[in-house]
Formats: C-alpha cells, sequence, structure tokens
C-alpha cells in the first residue's frame, strides 16, 4: 500500500502560488527526504497532508485514506513533529504524552507512553516541567508526541533547526531509529543533512517538483564539472571560454573548473579546451572531470 499519495496538488495564497501541480508517492516503509528552499512550499504540502488546509486542486491520501474527505481517520495514521518548538508550560513531559493520546481518543495508554519515554531517553525528566527541559530534550519530546497513537507515517518538519552540535546528532540518530518502524517524510532546506539519512529525496521549487530519485541517481545524472591546469597564466584567456561554458570557478591564474550539464556537454567541453589550448599555444598539465558537489546540484534545481 502506499503510505502518501499525492495527486495534482495546487495551492494558492493570493498572489502567490505555493504548490503547482504536485504529484507524488510514497511506499509503506520509506524513508525520503523533502528538500527545498525556504518558500519552496515544503510546509503548505505538510500542512495538507496534516489536514491544516485544503488544497485549491488536487487530491491527497494516507494509507489510502482521503485527507479532506476523512480527515479524522486520515489524521489518526499520521504523526506530525513541527519545526517549531510548541509546548505547554505548564505540564510536564508524562503529562504532556497523556494528553496527546487523549486528542486521539486513546485511553490507558501508560504504558505505551513509558515505552516511548525509554526509548527517547525521556524517563528521567517523566516529572519535570516542560519549559526546564533544554532545546534537545524539547525536540524529543515533540517526536514521543508523534508517536503517542502509533502512527504508520511520520512527518517532521525541519527537526533539526536551532539545535546545536550535539543535538544534532542525537536527533539525527533518533530520526534514523523511527525509519524502522514507519514510513518517515524529512523535511529540510540543508542537502547534506537529508542525503545522509534518506533512501530517496524530493526537491520543490517555486511550489513545483523539480525533483524525485536517490541520491545516487541525482548525482550520476547531473552535471559533471572539468578542471583543467595549465602551466601559463590563463587569465587573459577567459573570456572565450565563458561565452560558450559556465565558467564555475577558476582556483588560481594557471587553473579553471567548467560546468557541464551533462556527460555529452562534458565531452564538448573537453573538445573544446584541447583546441582552445592549441589554438593559443596553452600547455595543459591536467585535464580532470569531477563529479558536481551537492550543493551545485541543489542550485542548480532551485535557480
Amino acid at each position: 500500500m502506499l503510505a502518501v499519495s499525492v495527486e495534482h496538488l495546487s495551492k494558492r495564497y493570493g498572489n502567490l502560488l505555493a504548490l503547482n501541480d504536485v504529484s507524488l508517492q510514497v511506499q509503506e516503509g520509506e524513508f525520503f527526504g523533502l528538500l527545498g528552499p525556504n518558500g519552496a512550499g515544503k510546509t503548505t504540502l505538510i500542512s495538507i497532508l496534516a489536514g491544516l488546509c485544503r488544497p485549491d486542486q488536487g487530491e491527497a491520501f494516507i494509507m489510502g485514506t482521503n485527507v479532506q474527505n476523512h480527515f479524522l481517520e486520515a489524521r489518526r495514521m499520521l504523526g506530525v513533529v513541527p519545526q517549531e518548538l510548541v509546548f505547554d508550560p505548564f505540564f510536564t513531559v508524562r503529562e504532556t504524552l497523556q494528553f496527546q493520546s487523549g486528542y486521539f481518543g486513546i485511553r490507558n495508554n501508560s504504558d505505551w507512553v513509558d515505552e516511548i519515554m525509554a526509548n527517547l531517553d525521556l524517563t528521567s525528566k517523566a516529572n519535570s516541567n516542560m519549559r526546564s527541559l533544554s532545546g534537545g530534550m524539547k525536540r524529543r519530546v515533540l517526536v514521543a508526541q508523534a508517536l503517542v497513537h502509533r502512527p504508520p507515517v511520520i512527518v517532521l518538519d525541519e527537526p533539526t533547526a536551532g539545535l546545536d552540535p550535539n543535538q544534532l546528532i542525537e536527533i539525527r540518530g533518533l530520526i534514523q531509529s523511527l525509519s524502522k518502524d514507519a514510513m518517515i517524510l524529512f523535511s529540510s532546506h540543508i542537502l547534506q543533512e537529508v542525503a545522509a539519512i534518506t533512501d530517496r529525496v524530493l526537491v520543490l521549487h517555486q511550489g513545483k517538483l523539480v525533483a524525485n530519485q536517490s541520491i545516487a541517481s541525482l548525482t550520476q545524472s547531473s552535471q559533471h564539472n572539468l578542471l583543467v591546469q595549465f602551466q601559463e597564466d590563463i587569465t587573459v584567456h577567459l573570456q572565450p571560454i565563458q561565452l560558450k561554458y559556465k565558467l564555475l570557478e577558476q582556483p588560481d591564474k594557471h587553473a579553471l573548473v567548467i560546468q557541464a550539464k551533462d556527460a555529452l556537454q562534458l565531452d564538448q567541453a573537453r573538445q573544446y579546451i584541447m583546441a582552445l589550448a592549441l589554438e593559443k599555444g596553452l600547455h595543459i598539465e591536467r585535464l580532470q572531470t569531477q563529479a558536481a558537489s551537492l550543493e551545485e546540484i541543489f542550485k542548480l534545481l532551485t535557480h
């Protein structure tokens, strides 16, 4: 069964088209990342899945249940960890989780609450007031709240925002452990963070889905860079190269890196450089192909 299915979703806020005909499918047990710069439409998509807003067009399904037509049933199958640290400062950790159980109509849930707290290393903080916890501990409680009704689908919206390096490591390990028992949607605008722990990435840009594949296939299918090292100072010879190919950078006066969008253009750039060197009497010391970095791929997809 499909854990999440989205069909031709569009959502507009005034003149802003937040989602533009987005369709995607995610299988049960899959761990995928939702990427995109700020304003790409990630939070709007999550809000529609959670039933917090209605799309202007299209449909969304959680475990085969229509989010709009059967909101309560769909919402019970979804756990959401929000980006903001939202909590009631007057409750303890245990009380927070017990109240969360009640929101979903679950009674006598103490054993499961205890198990969640143990798994998230919150047992020692069970009777601590929420406002006394560190940022990392508060984030753990938000994860616990998302798990308290045992949902098969979990959405993590920027779960590492505002955490220090030690807390980042803890939360990343926690996220990976969650993927053993549920389908995970991990939303972020940091490519390396998502690439390190997810199976597949979906990239949104200006409301459109611009990529839907694994990190490995994304890097293989994206552009490559050509590093050229000359014996001579080639500063005066850069202009014709800029006119034909995108000059990514110039490490020094004797080297340059050219960006090629695919294997064909990479080969053409290599031939062009060799012909240019012959014409100008330049001597090439090194001609090396480099895979594009994740940052370069992300910039290419979102510009």
